[in-house]
């Protein structure tokens, strides 16, 4: 997962033949915000609901993490599109790419994203 990016991780940006405009390639995201959409891959669609009751009290009980969303909102606006990215079938919806952009991320940034895990489908 990702092993094609390990320089990209290091120097905060992507090898830029993986995008189709010169704006997304000069986008990049932070070490810590590559962690949060490799770490995305792996959480499924429903980690983006709510957690019921039910849920919440298991958690008590067995000590574990069933809800794995961040306490940043901004980290969270980014592992939320990074799920739906890893999961999409196509491009999202204009409103949930909104929600991306309203957290202060930018469109360059989106591409970069979706570019990326594109990329890492084929590894």
């Amino acid at each position: 997962m990702f092993h094609a990016h390990a320089q990209s991780f290091r120097d905060n940006t992507a090898p830029a033949e993986a995008f189709p405009t010169e704006t997304a390639a000069r986008a990049s995201f932070s070490a810590l915000e590559w962690s949060v959409i490799a770490l995305a891959q792996r959480d499924s669609l429903s980690s983006l609901h709510e957690p019921g009751r039910i849920a919440q009290a298991m958690g008590v009980l067995l000590g574990s993490r069933q809800n794995p969303r961040l306490a940043d909102h901004r980290l969270e606006a980014l592992r939320r599109t990074s799920v739906l990215v890893w999961h999409a079938a196509g491009p999202l919806d204009e409103e949930e790419i909104e929600t991306f952009l309203a957290a202060d991320f930018s469109r360059a940034q989106y591409d970069l994203l979706t570019a990326s895990v594109a990329r890492g489908r084929l590894h």
